[in-house]
């Protein structure tokens, strides 16, 4: 176990990226859903994402890397982060709209905790599950809009329950990047370490594009699953989830979670979805509202208590 660590500026810079890049992709992935399937968008998603990386990193595919001595591994993380999660949320955003989607996966500081303490046998921290606690009572606030009758009668749609799912999913990726074998010479690399995963997520990939073509060519009239629109606006969207959402987000939230751990950086996710009413604001003319000052204050508060001597999980 390492020695208790305070969150740096820097860590607050790299975790608070993340999830700005993760709120546009909401916002483009509930636009383009209507102009292309969501396992087919992902797919070419991560496929342009590695065709970026290669020039940098094209070793970390050699045989005798240590891809290739640890692909059990990297399978699993290319089945959670490439694959798994992202699929998983634009087939969410088919039915769910970006703000709901993002509130609903903002029950990650839970996920975290519970896949830590059954998978990992890390404890669970008094101020962990009360951060968990204020953090979520912001997401209920802008769920809600402030007002409790709406909250009550709140109705989740089917892409609500998918992104639970990844939820889950994303929570099992982040416990496994702390996890790193001695002799892993990729870790340390960014670039290598995130072609290692894409290279293994698009095996995974592939065999569900696999999937949804074939459905799609047996059910040509399938509602909500559209052939592939090209245009201009699709290629400008499939260019900002590879460079923004996939890349950078990807680098600064590997790191960032290196830093503080799982656990810390599960509350950091939790601002997905202000990043996403603002982004509606700002593209969709729809000023924020009181709520969203309150709901952002707890969700920050809930960062501060939980990490409150707070240390990383213990590494392998």
């Amino acid at each position: 176990m390492l020695p208790p660590q305070r969150l740096s500026l820097s860590t607050i810079a790299l975790l608070t990226t993340a999830p700005l890049m993760w709120a546009g992709n909401a916002v483009v992935g509930r636009l383009a859903a209507g102009w292309i399937p969501p396992v087919t968008f992902n797919f070419l998603r991560w496929v342009l994402a590695a065709l970026v990386l290669l020039p940098l990193a094209a070793s970390a595919l050699r045989p005798g890397s240590a891809l290739w001595r640890h692909w059990r591994r990297y399978a699993w993380m290319g089945l959670f982060a490439i694959c798994g999660y992202n699929t998983l949320q634009y087939l969410a955003l088919k039915t769910s709209s970006p703000l709901n989607a993002t509130l609903v996966a903002s029950s990650m500081p839970i996920w975290m905790l519970l896949v830590g303490r059954l998978g990992y046998g890390a404890a669970v921290k008094p101020q962990s599950l009360a951060g968990a606690l204020l953090s979520l009572s912001g997401v209920l606030v802008v769920l809600g809009q402030g007002d409790w009758a709406r909250l009550q009668a709140l109705e989740l749609v089917p892409g609500d329950a998918w992104m639970l799912l990844a939820a889950f999913v994303w929570s099992c990726y982040s416990w496994l990047l702390t996890r790193a074998p001695a002799d892993d010479e990729l870790r340390p690399q960014w670039a290598h370490f995130l072609l290692a995963q894409i290279a293994m997520g698009l095996v995974w990939s592939a065999l569900t594009l696999a999937g949804e073509w074939w459905w799609l060519g047996a059910h040509p009239r399938a509602d909500g699953l559209p052939h592939v629109q090209w245009s201009a606006a699709l290629w400008a969207v499939l260019l900002f989830v590879a460079l923004g959402p996939a890349l950078l987000a990807y680098r600064c939230w590997g790191a960032g979670v290196q830093r503080a751990g799982p656990t810390i950086a599960a509350f950091f996710s939790n601002l997905t979805p202000l990043f996403a009413a603002l982004l509606s604001a700002a593209f969709l003319g729809e000023p924020p509202r009181l709520y969203h000052g309150l709901a952002f204050a707890l969700i920050v508060g809930g960062i501060w208590v939980s990490s409150l001597g707070a240390s990383h999980p213990a590494r392998r």
